[in-house]
Formats: structure tokens, sequence, C-alpha cells
């Protein structure tokens, strides 16, 4: 397809003849190709983040409660820091939130990754089991980028005494840098049915870098587009309680190299795929992304769902060990459903390989 997509010759996310680009620097893989981390000093982190402001590898950073990057800060994290977050439900989640007029420049290495991770835990994840989830909330970016939203919305996740709305009209917003990164054990219970994801777009623009990042063991989704043009690529969700990758409100971005691994007893869709919210659904933009050279690796439940109106393309991916195929809704009391997109060209599922889904081999 050209453009910010890599002209590869192999399907899924990982070239069969190359090196792995997530081994050593995830926990999914094993950090044994990372530096030894040793911080000399702990700053605890609350409120408001409103100056520019660097964190540095020799300081260990606590979240307590949710911290905002807002007020026109810059917030830049080197590579090789580490930052815990303490526990709580409700409104005693910790979480990190990008506001729309906030920015973030964290760019690990694969020899120095940033660690985002639960109280206690260590830069190499001995602390906690691989799958354990719902330790603290997560990170959270929002900007300016189009939704099909009629109004700015408050991204979930958040108690209602905060205020942190997404969504503009710059499809080319630029909320910093996310490299090289770990989320883990995040996804802690806000309200019923409102955990935070491992990590949250929110109208994410796509002059936003986003690449190489790992969430892994979350209570809810591992990756949620909520409008936007985000791009993306090198993503890694593994163990996750809920959905992989969940996208809606006109998401438009582009994906390239996504993986996903579910445990054996935990985990929802791989793909939950929903066009928008209400009466807003049939406003546009419409959610057509791109996604190529993925890798699915499911435990025996559902694939992918497409609702709403959600549209998107699926390509060079390898589908696997699912118990349903990918689901299309159809109906007719709205203007338009995903069934509709896929008869109109806006829904494609191309160059795919489906293996041991719904009954295949």
């Amino acid at each position: 397809p050209g453009g910010f997509f890599e002209d590869v010759s192999y399907k899924g996310a990982f070239d069969p003849t190359g090196a792995n680009w997530a081994a050593g620097w995830t926990l999914t893989y094993g950090m044994d190709n990372v530096y030894s981390y040793n911080s000399t000093d702990t700053l605890t982190v609350s409120g408001n983040i409103t100056s520019n402001t660097t964190w540095n590898k020799e300081t260990l950073y606590i979240l307590d409660g949710f911290v905002f990057v807002t007020g026109g800060a810059e917030l830049t994290i080197e590579a090789g820091t580490m930052i815990q977050a303490k526990s709580g439900q409700r409104e005693n989640a910790s979480a990190m939130v990008v506001k729309k007029d906030g920015t973030i420049m964290a760019e690990g290495t694969a020899d120095m990754p940033i660690v985002f991770t639960a109280l206690d835990d260590t830069y190499q994840g001995e602390s906690y089991g691989k799958t354990i989830p719902g330790l603290w909330g997560g990170l959270i970016v929002l900007g300016e980028a189009p939704t099909n939203n009629s109004a700015g919305k408050r991204i979930e996740g958040i108690p209602e005494e905060y205020s942190a709305y997404y969504g503009g009209s710059d499809a080319g917003d630029n909320s910093g840098v996310l490299k090289y990164i770990s989320i883990r054990h995040g996804g802690t219970n806000i309200g019923a049915g409102n955990e935070i994801n491992g990590l949250s777009l929110g109208g994410v623009g796509n002059g936003t870098t986003i690449e190489y990042i790992e969430v892994i063991a979350n209570k809810d989704d591992g990756v949620e587009w909520f409008g936007g043009t985000a791009n993306t690529k090198h993503l890694l969700v593994a163990y996750c309680g809920d959905d992989s990758y969940d996208y809606d409100e006109g998401f438009s971005g582009k994906g390239q190299f996504w993986a996903t691994i579910q445990s054996s007893d935990v985990g929802g869709r791989l793909g939950e795929h929903d066009g928008g919210t209400g009466d807003d659904e049939a406003s546009e933009p419409f959610a057509k992304p791109q996604i190529y050279n993925a890798t699915f690796v499911g435990n025996g439940n559902d694939l992918i769902t497409f609702r709403d109106n959600a549209g998107g393309t699926y390509a060079n991916t390898l589908f696997v060990n699912t118990g349903e195929g990918i689901e299309l809704e159809y109906r007719e009391d709205k203007a338009s459903s995903s069934y509709d997109m896929l008869k109109n060209g806006h829904l494609v599922i191309k160059d795919n390989l489906f293996h041991k889904v719904a009954g295949s081999n």
C-alpha cells in the first residue's frame, strides 16, 4: 500500500527469517537484553504537571492518584526509566493522563525500554506473574484529532470529578512520542464496567509517534482507539482480560505489525470494532483504519467483531486458534451497518491466513 506501510514479503507481524522485534525488551518475550535498572532516588508524583518536566532513569517515579500532563506542559521520559503506580479503585486509582493541551516525549530503546507497572514491581518484572491484572490504571493520551462524536467527550476510565476531554478537527495533531514502552498489570476498576485500558488513545492525531509498545496483563482491553487518526507500528498485547484491540468513534488511522497472545483462561475478542456511539455512529469520519501484517493468537474464543457501521482493512494477517470467525453486524434499523460497509467496499478482509479458526485447519 506504500506510504506509512513497510513493504514486506510475509504475512503476520514477525519476519519468519529475521529477528523477533519483541524479544529482549518486552516482558512477554523476556527482558534478557536490557540493562540492569538501579535507581538512586524515588519521587512520588500526583496532581497536574503544568511545566516542562524531564523524568530520568536514575529516579523511580511513583504515581499517586491520577497524574495529568496539561497546561501546555511537555513531559520527557528518558529511556530506561521505570514508573510505578499505587493501587486503588475508583477515585483512588492511579493512572497517567496526557491531556489535549499536554505532550509526552517517552522514547525508550530496545536496550532500555520505559516501564509503566504496579507498585513494588521490578524493572525485569519478577514481582508479579505475567498474567496478574488490575493493579493500577493505565496510560491515557488525549488529542485534537477528529472523532464522529457530535461534541467533545470525556474519556472512559476517568472519575467524573476530572476533566479529560478529547477530539477536535486536527488530523495531524501531535501528542508526542511513545516508543519502546512496556505497560504492565493495569486496568483497575473505576466503576461498574469502567476499567482503564492498558493504552487509551482518545482523538490522537497522526502527528504522534507510537511504535514498539507492549501491553501485558491488563484487566480490560490492551489498546483502544476512541476516534482519531493515530498511526502505530509494532504493538504487542498479551494476556489481557478483555479485547486485545478495540476501536470506535470513527478511528481512521493505520497500523502495521500488531500482535496479540491471549492467555488460556481469560480474554474477550482479539478485535472489537465499533463505528460510533448512539446517533453519532452514522456521522463522518467513519471507522475505516488500515491494518497490515498482524498476528492474532487466541484461546479458542472470539476472533473479531465489526459492529454498528465499523469498517476497516485487515490484510497480510495471521489469525490463529479461535472458536468463531469474523462477525459482521447487520441491522435493518440503522442507516448503515458493518454489513453495508462490507458491501460498499469500506470493510476489506484480504490476503490473510486462518488457522484453527471456527473449526478450520
